[in-house]
């Protein structure tokens, strides 16, 4: 019988209570990701055109003309439409989707009537339930990892932190059609089997790494910064090879390094196929932003008020800290780990929308809520060590809560359009509404997201809209 401790018992209630709050749509980009698939479990092909034409308006812009018809440049030289999403979100989804199929054909057939379309709200509801459900396995993964590392009580706490003061909640339960929390959830699992193994791994072993680093970057492209690991750990295996100093010989590290690349490519093969499908070639994902390699927005990604790392959720600043203090205790694993950290915050920087254009915060970050709570618990535990332990309990604790409190109130502002979900942000109006504004709607708009949330998501799309429109010179689509 599986035998729960009792922090662990409390994220898994935490979690229940925090069910309702699952918001079922799709929309923004989660339309392209959702299509893959809806379009796989319906039509039985890549076809997206449902998708398109049954999209938010917000997404629509741009991809439809005034008569709500398709545009001709959406179509791709193979008949397709150009969805260059990833197709591993339809992959994690699709145990729920098929649960939801069976069962809408089944109530079908005892007489009731719901549409198997993949867009009635049996379907919705297990697509937002299970992001939330991989969002929660990233978190209590994450949890597991850290209380290797650092006192239960500070790994809990920084699980508790990373969950409800990061941008991790808004993709895990407000839009979960769209892949940063399934990112945590791969990473994660990644992330612990790397772990679990590097101190002896068989054969078999790189093989599962290598299938978990393939699913990995199905879901998120370049969550394949973190193969930094494995490569760190192989190149330092080959020098010691090298000096003779122990570790396995070089030509077997190498014939392992082998199976793990390959066993990587074979769980990429349903992004290679999708991508040939869609676009008449392997190596084709259809994205055309360029990227600024010798000049990467460091500062921005971090600072700005567009979307910012840490001026959003600066929680974050806590936990990248504690990865610094965590080289005092385990020195590889830290210097590792802050190299992965570095090597996203480059990627991203370089990035021509490292702002993420609509995005609670950097979302590009959210697969790293595992590194994140790593960090945390690492920097409450250097706390602990440095001062009396009462003294930074009720440090770490109240910071916690304060920044929780800070990121759930901008979250309610940004959901409601009360600072803009794209483009920078004034930070005065938005602590003057955290003050005079959010708890005075907070509860009402509460209790209509629950109760009433197809209106209220309805009127937050109008709003949306509105505000594209605004951002857009005149003359363009």
């Amino acid at each position: 019988m599986l035998r729960l401790t009792k922090y662990e018992t409390l994220l898994v209630l935490l979690f229940v209570l925090t069910l309702p709050l699952i918001n079922p749509w799709v929309r923004g980009d989660g339309v392209g990701y959702y299509a893959f698939a809806r379009a796989m479990l319906i039509e039985h092909r890549l076809d997206f055109t449902k998708d398109w034409l049954g999209a938010n308006t917000s997404f629509r812009m741009g991809r439809t003309d005034a008569d709500g018809r398709i545009l001709p440049r959406q179509y791709t030289a193979t008949g397709h439409l150009d969805n260059h999403f990833s197709i591993g979100p339809a992959i994690l989804w699709s145990p729920f989707l098929v649960a939801a199929h069976l069962g809408v054909i089944l109530y079908d057939r005892l007489g009731g009537h719901v549409s198997a379309d993949g867009y009635s709200k049996p379907y919705l509801i297990a697509m937002a339930l299970g992001t939330a459900f991989y969002g929660f396995l990233a978190l209590v993964v994450s949890f597991g990892l850290a209380r290797r590392y650092a006192p239960e009580r500070w790994a809990f706490l920084a699980t508790l932190g990373i969950w409800l003061a990061s941008s991790l909640p808004v993709y895990m339960y407000f839009n979960p059609s769209w892949s940063p929390a399934l990112s945590a959830f791969t990473v994660a699992l990644f992330l612990w089997y790397w772990v679990r193994t590097r101190d002896a791994r068989t054969w078999a072993q790189w093989a599962i790494l290598g299938v978990l680093g393939g699913l990995m970057m199905d879901v998120y492209y370049v969550t394949g910064i973190l193969f930094l690991l494995p490569l760190l750990e192989s190149l330092a295996g080959y020098r010691m090879a090298l000096r003779g100093i122990g570790g396995e010989p070089i030509g077997s590290l190498f014939l392992r390094n082998v199976t793990f690349s390959a066993a990587l490519l074979a769980a990429f093969l349903p992004t290679f196929i999708s991508k040939k499908i869609i676009y008449g070639s392997y190596l084709s994902f259809g994205y055309g932003e360029r990227w600024f390699w010798k000049s990467p927005a460091f500062f921005k990604v971090c600072f700005s008020s567009e979307h910012g790392l840490f001026s959003w959720t600066p929680i974050l600043i806590l936990a990248v800290v504690g990865l610094f203090m965590m080289r005092k205790y385990e020195r590889t694993l830290a210097l590792y780990l802050i190299v992965v950290f570095g090597a996203d915050l480059y990627a991203i920087g370089c990035y021509q929308n490292w702002h993420g254009i609509s995005s609670y915060g950097s979302r590009f970050f959210v697969g790293l809520t595992p590194l994140f709570v790593l960090g945390l618990a690492a920097f409450f535990d250097w706390l602990a060590r440095t001062w009396n332990g009462r003294r930074a309990a009720i440090f770490a604790w109240s910071t916690t809560a304060a920044l929780v409190m800070w990121n759930l109130g901008l979250i309610f502002q940004w959901g409601m359009h009360l600072i803009p979900d794209r483009g920078p942000i004034s930070w005065r109006a938005a602590a003057y509404n955290q003050v005079t504004v959010v708890p005075e709607q907070m509860v009402s708009t509460a209790k209509s997201y629950l109760m009433r949330r197809g209106k209220l998501m309805d009127r937050i799309e109008r709003e949306d809209v509105k505000q594209i429109k605004s951002q857009r010179p005149e003359g363009t689509e």
